[in-house]
């Protein structure tokens, strides 16, 4: 089992719980639309994340010369 910080212990009974009312709430053909949008702003936050990185590599090799 995980724990989450606002969730305590989850298990298999809670997740399918979760996945039926997001079912309910959405429906069948909104889901994959959700999962593409979270996939892109996902992808968008390691790009920005992998930039901050390489301009704080470059601006400490910089530093070192």
């Amino acid at each position: 089992m995980k724990t989450l910080l606002f969730l305590g212990s989850i298990g298999m009974t809670e997740i399918l719980v979760i996945a039926l009312i997001v079912l309910l709430f959405f429906g069948g053909k909104k889901i994959p639309e959700l999962m593409k949008g979270i996939g892109k702003g996902v992808r968008s936050f390691k790009e920005g994340v992998k930039g901050i990185e390489d301009e704080l590599k470059d601006d400490t090799q910089t530093d070192k010369k």
